[in-house]
């Protein structure tokens, strides 16, 4: 194993970053679905490891993922961290909702740690759901195709005591630019011309959380002020 680890991040070495952990990523892989000559390819033209393999860490959990969800990304742990500073017993019994779920990584990280707690995840994209569900499958999940920017299609939603979302903030200027995302879905980046749409339509659905609930979002770079406005507002 060692010195197929060591043959592979020689390949890798020149265009990848991590050419080491992408060849123990591939190498430990016992349900690797790609050759080696395939994985190298694809590093190459600069495709994620997670893309390439269908799969990616996040929390203490794996989660399955491809071109049509978001890869979740260590900066999403901190919603997590924040919600078990808030809810420290995780024994309580919660009502979670996650809008713009892709893969579900919040939702269901959410619900390995809070026992009693059930969750609903919301997402546009019916491919995203598909993943979503898949990686729900052992959690009380449940999906909804819904779009944010209509408010009635969350009519018969009920009240939850947490409201998460990473949603998209990307200033649409921006995204050509930005190498990390161009395997990532369209989707869940474009924010619109300021980066600010998905949280002026979030700041509408303040009725699903109630009263001592808790709206916890992700926000883009330099953007803190602009969202606390929008919910001021």
């Amino acid at each position: 194993m060692r010195k197929k680890i060591a043959l592979l991040k020689q390949e890798l070495t020149g265009f990848s970053e991590t050419p080491y952990l992408d060849a123990v990523f591939y190498c430990t892989d016992s349900e690797r679905t790609v050759s080696e000559e395939e994985f190298i390819r694809r590093r190459k033209s600069g495709e994620p490891v997670s893309k390439i393999m269908g799969h990616i860490g996040f929390w203490n959990l794996d989660f399955k993922v491809s071109n049509d969800v978001l890869d979740p990304r260590p900066d999403s742990e901190i919603i997590i961290e924040t919600i078990l500073k808030l809810f420290p017993d995780t024994a309580k019994q919660l009502d979670i909702m996650d809008i713009g779920t892709g893969s579900g990584c919040l939702l269901i990280t959410l619900l390995s740690l809070y026992k009693n707690a059930t969750g609903l995840g919301v997402d546009i994209s019916e491919k995203a759901l598909k993943i979503a569900t898949e990686n729900g499958k052992n959690y009380p999940a449940k999906f909804l195709q819904a779009d944010l920017f209509n408010p009635t299609a969350f009519s018969n939603c009920c009240p939850v005591d947490i409201l998460v979302s990473n949603p998209p903030y990307i200033p649409t200027d921006d995204i050509s630019a930005l190498d990390s995302v161009r395997f990532d879905p369209l989707l869940a980046l474009d924010g619109g011309k300021d980066g600010l749409n998905a949280y002026r339509a979030l700041s509408k659905l303040s009725c699903l959380v109630k009263p001592n609930g808790y709206i916890i979002l992700e926000i883009g770079i330099n953007q803190e002020k602009q969202v606390i406005s929008i919910f001021n507002q």
